[in-house]
């Protein structure tokens, strides 16, 4: 049990004194960045997905006559 709360208190002193954080304007900059190439990605995948499904859908309809 002590492994673990050493490790915790290990972690908390390496995020508070040496990760560099982003400026609040910065970290708003990167979230819109994520969530505007989120949706294209999604966008992207649906399309495909949706020309995957006409095409094995007329694959059977064609096969079954």
């Amino acid at each position: 049990m002590a492994g673990v709360v050493n490790y915790v208190k290990e972690s908390f002193g390496e995020l508070k004194n040496n990760v560099t954080w982003p400026t609040w304007p910065e970290a708003q900059n990167l979230t819109v960045l994520v969530a505007v190439f989120s949706i294209i990605f999604s966008l992207l995948i649906w399309g495909i997905d949706s020309v995957f499904s006409e095409v094995i859908a007329f694959y059977f309809k064609w096969i079954n006559g």
